[in-house]
């Protein structure tokens, strides 16, 4: 994994920093301790197996380390709201509104999807089946979600996404299930906006035996919200917890742009594009690179 300056200690007198080993963010700030950056990972669109495949080939294009299959996805459909409104007002939205199809259960192989998955796609996967309580499509009940997971990490597949309000009995089943094959995320999306910084970081520590990393996202609709993440990670930056920030919402993305700074794990990106993202605080994967280059964090 490819490594920067990111460090903050103090000026060091005298200490002479040659430019080829550094970065230009470093090298103003006289610092010589390197971080690893963090894994990029693309979130993939689409809600068939195709769609996902030809949106992992752009991602591993684009330079991503991993990409996550958000297999509750494969049960809805998108279909755009018709819109009563003038020809002319139309022409002016840039992103038109849809709402979401539910498919039978039965409709997905889940078998074959995984088998096309994981010979479609070159990078590391995570595989994902979020419920409806957390924001997902999952249309199915808890016992069923957790069929599907079993079959996920089945797979073997790289990484799997388990939420920490599972039931500990599911929780420790599944965790076994994965013990020395698959990785697990412990995620928790929110409906509350972030509590202070601390409450975050007591919030992360209760959930680090959950999994191999914590992911907590928070829904925000101003700089008070975004400020307790960016501050949550900031004081999180030195620990040894292996943590993804990240809000949803305007300056969502604050974390994720300043991510190597805050020595965070995963950041998640899309191959989406358009002024939609920064309001909903994603950010596309090639901006994302973008950003971190003129930064001096690459």
């Amino acid at each position: 994994m490819k490594k920067v300056n990111c460090g903050l200690p103090p000026f060091q007198p005298g200490k002479i920093i040659a430019h080829g080993h550094t970065t230009r963010l470093n090298r103003i700030l006289w610092s010589t301790r390197y971080m690893e950056m963090p894994q990029v990972c693309v979130v993939l669109s689409g809600h068939t197996v195709d769609e996902m495949l030809k949106d992992a080939a752009l991602a591993m294009a684009a330079g991503a380390d991993l990409v996550e299959v958000r297999l509750d996805n494969l049960w809805v459909r998108e279909v755009e709201i018709e819109d009563s409104e003038d020809e002319a007002e139309t022409k002016r939205r840039a992103r038109k509104e849809i709402e979401y199809e539910v498919l039978p259960l039965e409709s997905v192989d889940l078998d074959d999807a995984l088998s096309s998955f994981k010979q479609g796609i070159e990078l590391p996967v995570i595989l994902t089946c979020r419920p409806e309580r957390q924001g997902g499509h999952y249309p199915g009940d808890e016992e069923s979600r957790i069929e599907v997971l079993r079959t996920a990490i089945k797979s073997e597949v790289s990484w799997v996404d388990l939420e920490v309000d599972i039931s500990i009995k599911e929780r420790d089943s599944l965790m076994e299930m994965a013990k020395g094959k698959t990785q697990v995320i412990a995620s928790h999306h929110s409906e509350e906006a972030p509590p202070p910084a601390n409450e975050i970081i007591s919030e992360i520590e209760d959930y680090v035996s959950y999994g191999d990393m914590v992911k907590i996202c928070y829904p925000i609709s101003g700089s008070e919200g975004a400020l307790r993440i960016f501050e949550a990670a900031w004081e999180l930056r030195n620990s040894e917890i292996k943590a993804s920030l990240m809000g949803i919402g305007s300056g969502g993305d604050w974390v994720r742009i300043h991510a190597p700074l805050l020595n965070q794990n995963f950041v998640y990106s899309t191959m989406q594009t358009g002024w939609h993202l920064s309001h909903s605080g994603r950010i596309n994967v090639s901006d994302l690179a973008t950003a971190w280059k003129l930064l001096g964090y690459a």
